[in-house]
């Protein structure tokens, strides 16, 4: 029952992540908040490069970042940040897809050399707070992005301000 609660989750909210993704025009791309903030290219690929965590996260027991390879390909326009947000989800829903009542019990770490980045958690725990939670957070910043730009942001659980604009 886990995996398929958190299947129909994950399911409406890359819809919802996709939207939000869509709504990113190639000119808001270099802006940040702030000097120490990301660019918004740079958040759109970590929101995209999130879903590659799902398949080390729900199938291995230990999440080694000291291996992990980020790859932010090229993040100079939408277009390519959205093919790597669709391959990532694809390979996302594979992994929860394939993910069994009883992996979702087990223990997870993340670790880098040895040293414990995260404390032990179920599976299914990491699963909504690293993965989904993480994803939620970055998602929120994004639309503070969008807005601070003067970009639309789509209604994610209903309407939005800008849609009396309309």
């Amino acid at each position: 029952m886990i995996v398929k609660t958190l299947l129909g989750e994950f399911l409406h909210e890359a819809e919802n992540t996709r939207r939000l993704m869509a709504a990113i025009p190639d000119g808001a791309l270099d802006w940040k908040p702030a000097e120490h903030s990301w660019t918004t290219a740079q958040l759109a690929s970590h929101i995209a490069e999130i879903y590659n965590w799902y398949p080390a996260t729900l199938q291995q027991r230990v999440f080694d970042m000291g291996n992990y390879q980020y790859d932010k390909g090229d993040i100079s326009n939408m277009g390519a940040i959205m093919a790597k947000f669709e391959e990532n989800v694809s390979k996302a829903r594979e992994a929860l897809e394939s993910a069994s009542e009883e992996s979702m019990g087990e223990t997870w770490r993340m670790e880098r050399e040895g040293r414990l980045l995260m404390p032990e958690l179920p599976r299914a725990v990491v699963a909504r707070g690293f993965l989904m939670n993480h994803l939620y957070h970055h998602r929120g910043e994004m639309i503070v992005y969008l807005r601070s730009t003067g970009n639309r942001v789509p209604g994610l659980y209903g309407p939005v301000w800008e849609d009396r604009l309309a």
